[in-house]
């Protein structure tokens, strides 16, 4: 007899995962190597841990080993807010009349308000356990910052972090979480550093991106002694944190032997669609099970869909080292009018390199339409949706409306990476109508291509 689903799935303290998914390890084509700037090589530990915690750079190196233990410190904190539920979304899909089943993971059930804060905690642990002083880091819409000034206050840290100039000045409750936390938070770019400076005179008035702050936070973290960088998504460190998303989800699903045919996240860089796909994709990767997985952009910072598949530097000053991912240059700076934050001019490695072997589909969205799509579920399923994971509920809704017309009984599956109670500002522009679409023309994109770097590899 089948079990009747729930409303929401819950896991047990017991059914936490113990170890996270190293996607990588699955991959019989292996996703490029980072590589130093100046040599062209792969990047070396030795050199990955003049920035990043040594832990971490292990992490980031490794391509075979498929589990890695998750340390205890980590497991307890994460007891604070998971494991996180598993919702049918039975609201939606009688709002809709769809013959579909839609199930979306919440991520949004602590302080941070995002899936941001799985990561930052490790991240922390490490830089903790090496005995370093404090981090530094960037952040866009604030989710990461916030989260990691929650996670360095839990460990005793000092932590700088340098915030995307529009969002700060968009999102000043945001950066008043971070501070209360302890954080020091800087506007990107700023006057504070010598990169900040040299953007601030090559692009006057200029409201900043990730790229920017990512150089910022890299400069200053190279210069204080005690102090490694860290960051929210792109490499593959992070990805390997977020896959406790994708493990919990499908222990939920599997106790109901629920299979979901279409799973869809939201991508900026990475960070919440590779940890949700994480242990779906792997089981595509070996041939057990076939998966239609969906990333959702915006259109105004389409780097699957219309970016280039090259070695680029990960941020703006060119500090950082190549990476080789779908990206559209490392100058492009999103519209200031863009505000469902997934700003980053690249997308993860991982991911790209899945991307390009055709293992998912990309789509984007127009702003217009993601808030549109969160109206609508706010409204039926009492969750207001942050931005960014609504980029996600837009490509769900409008699946759910395909298999209206066609009677076809799908099982979707999305993330919803977080709460949108800090981006007010966003939808009174949407309610009082100011908002306004924005995709960058050829020629607009053209001008990030023209600073990737010529690599031939």
């Amino acid at each position: 007899m089948k079990k009747e689903i729930p409303y929401k799935i819950y896991l047990s303290e017991n059914e936490l995962p113990k170890q996270w998914l190293n996607l990588r390890a699955f991959m019989n084509k292996k996703p490029a190597p980072l590589l130093n700037s100046d040599t062209l090589k792969p990047m070396t530990k030795e050199e990955l841990s003049e920035i990043f915690c040594g832990e971490l750079v292990q992490q980031e190196l490794d391509e075979t080993t498929p589990y890695i233990d998750i340390p205890e410190e980590i497991r307890q904190f994460y007891k604070m807010y998971r494991p996180a539920p598993l919702v049918r979304a039975y609201c939606l899909e009688k709002a809709l009349k769809t013959p579909a089943k839609i199930y979306y993971k919440f991520e949004g059930n602590n302080t941070s308000g995002s899936h941001k804060l799985n990561s930052a905690i490790a991240q922390a642990y490490y830089a903790k356990k090496q005995g370093l002083k404090g981090v530094t880091t960037e952040t866009g819409a604030g989710q990461w910052g916030t989260a990691l000034s929650m996670a360095c206050s839990y460990f005793g840290l000092d932590c700088k972090v340098y915030m995307v100039k529009c969002s700060y000045q968009q999102k000043p409750f945001r950066r008043e979480v971070m501070r209360t936390y302890g954080a020091n938070v800087t506007p990107s770019p700023s006057t504070t550093t010598n990169i900040g400076k040299k953007i601030l005179q090559d692009f006057p008035g200029t409201t900043g991106s990730l790229g920017c702050a990512i150089s910022e936070a890299v400069e200053v973290a190279l210069s204080s002694e005690g102090y490694r960088y860290v960051l929210g998504s792109v490499f593959n460190q992070v990805l390997l944190h977020q896959s406790i998303i994708g493990l919990e989800t499908k222990t939920a699903l599997d106790k109901y032997s629920v299979k979901p045919d279409t799973i869809i996240a939201c991508a900026g860089g990475g960070s919440n669609l590779g940890g949700l796909i994480a242990p779906f994709m792997a089981e595509k990767l070996q041939g057990k099970e076939h998966y239609q997985i969906i990333a959702v952009e915006p259109a105004s910072c389409p780097s699957l869909t219309r970016g280039k598949y090259a070695y680029d530097f990960c941020d703006t000053g060119r500090v950082c080292p190549l990476a080789k991912m779908y990206t559209l240059g490392n100058s492009f700076i999103p519209s200031a009018n863009h505000a469902g934050g997934l700003r980053y001019h690249g997308m993860a490695t991982t991911l790209s390199e899945l991307y390009y072997q055709g293992l998912m589909e990309a789509r984007t969205v127009e702003q217009t339409e993601v808030f549109k799509a969160a109206e609508q579920f706010a409204r039926v399923e009492g969750i207001l949706p942050a931005p960014e994971s609504s980029h996600a509920i837009r490509v769900a809704i409008d699946e759910a409306l395909k298999c209206k017309e066609t009677g076809e009984e799908k099982t979707i599956l999305f993330g919803l990476t977080g709460t949108g109670y800090f981006d007010m500002l966003a939808y009174e522009n949407f309610h009082d109508g100011k908002m306004i679409n924005y995709l960058p023309t050829d020629a607009d994109l053209q001008k990030g291509f023209a600073g990737i770097p010529n690599i031939n590899l």
